[in-house]
């Protein structure tokens, strides 16, 4: 039993008191057990659904069932995925129905290879069983920042017959970025740091370029293709652009001469996309957005000291206020799938089973294994937690990877979804 004089002794018993337990992690089980989410989602345009790691069975499987419930009980109607926003519009047709059931990595290698191909699958079958069905759509750079093509290719297409004047300089930018782009930002930055500077200046050079002149035409533009094609196309060059930058900031800090705020631009870029889908969508329109607690956390992200930065789901709760909500997904397993750094993968990483420190005081993962609950699925309405005598949150911690965030977690998420076990995602193909 914990020390009943510490601060944080109060966690056990409030969580033994307002943790709800959840029958099951089968996607296609009934949703009763998920009745509480229907209090965190009420009056919510955006409900973010989070992980604690990437590639982990066991939180897909928990984000099916949340999806469903939102779905079917809630009314959304969009499934916004950390996912490429170029790539995403056609792997939303073949959600929707268009081609073969077998035939996503057709469609698109990453999203049958990188952990999300069953999720994509059962949504599919979602949307064939009619009565609640959802639009998938991407907010993500192209290939997690690894790659320009996959958004500028389609912009290509579009300039040939939009504004021909333009295509030299995305022809400039797809030689230059075909060089060194690998299967993710990890493996295309130092990459990157391998080209000539003066490659480096011409890519990023051409890609300003195309943004303003993209921004110039717009009119003659639109007048030939819609305005839809338009924004599309101008988002597409945005996403480029901010993977640039990202190239550069990811090799100065792995340098040891850059700062971690730099690599925000990629949470920028992730907040305006859930905008940007919201702004085209039809009017009432309710988005589930799924993606990693470090994105769809509220408050700044913090590690260690060492940088700290708005996340994507900051910048959406000063744009939307009370109508963004988050769910955070951690586990009370001593191990957990670690991306580890290595320059021979293909996507600059490889993935290893790793060994946790006990939890933290404090942490969310210590108060439920405190309260007996560390073997159980539970689900936790997080706003009327316990504070201290000065009001501050006593959940003040909560797992991200193989590491721990320190945040006011109450204020970072609306609730948590805790796990008893974590094992690594067996789609996954690296």
């Amino acid at each position: 039993m914990p020390d009943q004089t510490t601060p944080h002794a109060p966690l056990a018993p409030w969580f033994r008191a307002h943790a709800t337990e959840l029958a099951t992690l089968d996607p296609h089980a009934p949703l009763d057990d998920l009745q509480a989410l229907r209090e965190i989602a009420d009056g919510a345009r955006v409900v973010a659904v989070g992980e604690g790691a990437h590639f982990v069975e066991e939180f897909w499987l928990a984000r099916q069932r949340v999806v469903r419930f939102l779905a079917e009980r809630c009314g959304f109607t969009v499934l916004a995925l950390e996912f490429g926003f170029s790539e995403a519009f056609a792997v939303d047709r073949w959600v929707q129905g268009e081609g073969d059931d077998e035939g996503l990595a057709e469609v698109s290698r990453a999203a049958a290879e990188w952990g999300a191909g069953d999720f994509l699958r059962w949504l599919r079958g979602h949307q064939r069983a009619g009565g609640h069905p959802l639009r998938f759509a991407g907010l993500d750079l192209p290939e997690a920042g690894g790659a320009l093509r996959p958004a500028l290719e389609p912009v290509g297409d579009y300039l040939g017959a939009a504004d021909p004047d333009a295509l030299p300089l995305l022809e400039t930018a797809l030689e230059i970025s075909d060089r060194f782009c690998g299967g993710s930002g990890a493996s295309a930055a130092p990459a990157w740091a391998r080209l000539a500077p003066a490659d480096q200046d011409a890519l990023t050079a051409a890609l300003a370029r195309l943004r303003l002149r993209l921004r110039a035409t717009e009119p003659r533009c639109v007048a030939h293709g819609g305005q839809e094609r338009y924004d599309i196309a101008l988002r597409r060059v945005e996403a480029a652009a901010h993977a640039d930058y990202l190239f550069q900031a990811m090799h100065a800090l792995q340098s040891g001469r850059g700062s971690g705020s730099d690599l925000a631009v990629r949470e920028v870029y992730l907040a305006e996309s859930v905008r940007w889908h919201l702004e085209h969508s039809a009017p009432g329109t309710r988005i589930v957005l799924v993606a990693h607690n470090n994105h769809i956390q509220k408050t700044e992200i913090s590690f260690g000291g060492a940088f700290s930065a708005l996340p994507m789901g900051g910048h959406l709760a000063r744009t939307l206020g009370d109508t963004y909500r988050t769910v955070a997904l951690t586990h009370t397993a001593d191990h957990v799938p670690e991306m580890l750094p290595d320059e021979r993968s293909p996507v600059g990483f490889t993935l290893a089973d790793t060994s946790l420190a006990p939890p933290e005081p404090g942490s969310v993962e210590g108060a439920l294994l405190d309260a007996g609950l560390g073997e159980r699925t539970t689900l936790t309405d997080l706003r009327r937690s316990p504070r201290g005598a000065d009001g501050t949150p006593l959940l003040d911690r909560i797992r991200t990877q193989s590491a721990s965030v320190v945040t006011q977690v109450p204020a970072a998420f609306d609730a948590v979804l805790s796990v008893p076990k974590v094992t690594r995602d067996p789609s996954v193909r690296f």
